[in-house]
């Protein structure tokens, strides 16, 4: 059965992580049968994290505040979740299954591709769009 995306809920979603007056910082997509929907939102990071469980395959889009002393923004992520209890056949989907999700979530910095708790750490996600976000002025003093 080919999956489809509930694009209107995905896009509604995705737009209250976007908005700079929302307080969610991250939204999770998952599959409900066939078919891709949001499937929780909020404000903490760790929220996220644990939806990733080792049965699951989800797509996260997440807000983070990076920059330095001259300057702060909002980089977004794009994550997919692909935990290890996940079969073959479900895990070789999740590339062309993200395109319908890249459809509707199209403005991020950096997008990761994770099955290891560990590439989860908010840290290591902060540090990649740091890396990815250009000028870093850190070490001059304010």
């Amino acid at each position: 059965m080919a999956t489809r995306i509930d694009k209107e809920a995905c896009r509604e979603a995705y737009n209250l992580v976007r908005d700079d007056n929302s307080g969610t910082n991250w939204v999770s997509f998952k599959y409900d049968g066939s078919t891709i929907v949001p499937a929780g939102h909020g404000a903490d990071y760790e929220e996220f994290k644990s939806l990733c469980t080792d049965d699951e395959r989800i797509f996260g889009f997440v807000r983070f505040t990076t920059g330095d002393a001259m300057s702060k923004r909002s980089k977004f992520a794009l994550i997919t979740w692909i935990g290890e209890n996940v079969s073959g056949l479900q895990r070789a989907k999740i590339s062309t299954d993200k395109t319908m999700v890249k459809d509707i979530v199209q403005n991020f910095a950096k997008e990761f591709m994770v099955n290891d708790r560990r590439e989860l750490e908010e840290d290591y996600i902060r540090n990649e769009l740091k890396k990815a976000g250009g000028a870093n002025y850190d070490a001059q003093t304010e």
